[in-house]
């Protein structure tokens, strides 16, 4: 349409649309703002983060928290662990919906319908948290890195979303000229299914990544040695216990305050907790919107 024929906005039109540019904009300064808020502290000196004198750019720029953090060994292991337990939980968790999802998404697939009726019921109804722990405990893996990796390995809800993109995704007619050229079932899956599914894969490994990065209930409830701990669990000791000694890990005269120390702690590690999930995310934003609303426009 040339310009000359474009439709004009009316004023009522114009004001409107500012006012959700501007609500829009508020939006965005509310989300993001504690975002550089903590990001600055962590470049500030402890003097001025517990002073309060950090308010946009970083004060007295210093880089102690992240020294502090990166020459301590607790902090170190816990970074360690989160990323194996990340790691290792997405493959097996890709690996298992993928296989769960694949043949319910199937018409030829007898049964279908009654193996995902029982799978909607456990997410309804579950047996709750003693239950899950004494299963643990049963097989043998209580304290051990399979209790961070095994008991969430798969979602229900996951292999919905992934069972209905298959669906409306990898027509039948496909796979059964696929098996006309001497195709197996596993060969289909691995030559043609799984290229033709990067989309969900991306959302799976987002959704499972996020929440095990995230995740510390589990670690507060399965584990007991320290070494095993991941990194959300020393997140927390610091966050909510409170429970870094200054003095073990840097000689305090160093700041201005013990409290200085441990408020420079708590936002530098912060932003180190945050970065991985912050640099996965762009290599799968693309594919994470397709695949989550092909997802969802079908049941």
């Amino acid at each position: 349409m040339s310009r000359a024929h474009a439709i004009r906005e009316s004023l009522g039109d114009r004001i409107f649309l500012a006012f959700i540019y501007a609500f829009l904009i508020l939006v965005l300064a509310t989300v993001i703002y504690p975002l550089i808020f903590i990001v600055s502290s962590s470049f500030s000196s402890s003097e001025a983060v517990v002073s309060g004198r950090v308010w946009l750019w970083p004060v007295d720029f210093s880089l102690e928290g992240y020294k502090v953090i990166f020459s301590n060994p607790m902090i170190l292991t816990g970074y360690k662990n989160s990323i194996l337990y990340t790691f290792f939980g997405v493959l097996a968790n890709v690996v298992l919906t993928v296989a769960l999802a694949y043949p319910l998404s199937r018409s030829t697939f007898i049964g279908r319908n009654l193996i995902m009726m029982l799978l909607v019921f456990t997410m309804l109804f579950n047996g709750g948290l003693i239950p899950t722990y004494l299963t643990v405990k049963s097989l043998g893996i209580l304290d051990s890195p399979l209790a961070m990796i095994l008991p969430g390995a798969i979602a229900v809800f996951q292999v919905i979303i992934a069972r209905t993109f298959f669906q409306s995704t990898i027509p039948k007619e496909l796979g059964e000229a696929a098996e006309l050229d001497g195709c197996s079932d596993i060969g289909f899956l691995w030559r043609v299914v799984l290229p033709l599914s990067k989309a969900i894969i991306a959302v799976l490994v987002l959704f499972h990544a996020v929440g095990t990065w995230n995740a510390y209930f589990d670690a507060l409830i399965y584990l007991k040695s320290p070494e095993l701990f991941p990194l959300q669990i020393i997140l927390r000791n610091i966050l909510i216990l409170n429970s870094v000694d200054a003095g073990s890990l840097v000689d305090a005269n160093q700041f201005a305050a013990r409290q200085g120390l441990r408020d420079l702690l708590k936002f530098s590690l912060i932003v180190v907790a945050t970065v991985p999930i912050l640099c996965i995310y762009p290599f799968v934003q693309k594919y994470f919107v397709q695949g989550i609303m092909i997802g969802s426009v079908k049941g």
